[in-house]
């Protein structure tokens, strides 16, 4: 058994490929004064002309890749700038008027001078409170309230939202360290429950440097280290999740029973031992 040292197999319908994906630059993430933060003018931050430009690389790369072939889901944090990110990097092509059925984003949101997005032809996007930013204090990490942000990504779900106006945010509590690992493997286990196989997630650096933090103790140190260090603007990292409890398993679509039409079918060591044992 010492060659199974370092490896694991594990049943393929019991993993998820999930793309874990750090917003674009946001305006606030070009500000060297952090302190800046508190201020209203960074309110919900939405995207600069250079996060702009690292989505439309993105963009390349997944389709390059094959990547946006794949994705049968994306899950956005629902801020400005995540899903700015989210439906540029994974929505349809340009929107035409007179089409009946409604964009992912509308023309222009955040003072972009972006066109509208399509909602054709890309996967569902589905927004969640759960991977959101750091909550608290800083005003970028402050939502909108669920109907501003329905008229500006009209075809994005946000029927899970946890209310209409930003009730997660405090403006003199920010949240800890612990607290923010807590939620983020809430949301994982939710994302397990999750019929879809293959996930993409468009969220923020904290959150994934804490979510991620608790995985990788077991794997070579380089490997920990690929998965958990901090996110750069626009990256994508490609994981597999595995659901050793069961929670999220699904029936294989993969897997076949064999001996259809059925017959003898006794394996060859077992007539071997069977040999052995009757001399």
């Amino acid at each position: 058994m010492d060659n199974a040292m370092g490896r694991s197999l594990y049943p393929l319908h019991c993993c998820k490929k999930i793309h874990l994906v750090r917003h674009a630059q946001g305006i606030h993430n070009a500000e060297k004064d952090h302190k800046k933060y508190l201020l209203p003018e960074f309110f919900d931050a939405h995207l600069s002309p250079l996060g702009w430009q690292q989505v439309d690389n993105l963009r390349k790369h997944v389709q390059a890749s094959g990547i946006s072939q794949k994705i049968e889901l994306v899950i956005t944090s629902p801020l400005l700038r995540t899903m700015q990110t989210a439906t540029g990097v994974f929505g349809g092509e340009g929107y035409v008027d007179g089409v009946d059925v409604p964009p992912l984003m509308v023309a222009n949101t955040g003072n972009s001078s972006r066109p509208a997005v399509s909602s054709l032809k890309c996967p569902p996007v589905l927004a969640i409170e759960d991977c959101r930013e750091r909550l608290g204090i800083h005003q970028c990490d402050k939502r909108r309230s669920i109907s501003e942000y329905k008229n500006l990504f009209p075809a994005i779900d946000f029927s899970l939202a946890k209310s209409n106006d930003d009730v997660l945010w405090k403006p003199d509590i920010r949240e800890n360290d612990e607290e923010m690992a807590a939620r983020g493997m809430k949301f994982l286990n939710w994302l397990l429950t999750r019929k879809e196989r293959e996930i993409a997630v468009v969220t923020h650096s904290a959150f994934l440097t804490q979510t991620l933090s608790a995985f990788g103790n077991d794997c070579h140190p380089s490997i920990k280290s690929e998965m958990c260090k901090t996110f750069n603007n626009c990256e994508l990292r490609s994981l597999v999740l595995v659901d050793r409890s069961m929670l999220g398993c699904v029936s294989s679509t993969t897997n076949y029973p064999g001996n259809i039409p059925s017959g003898p079918d006794r394996p060859s060591d077992a007539a071997e031992k069977h040999i052995d044992g009757s001399a």
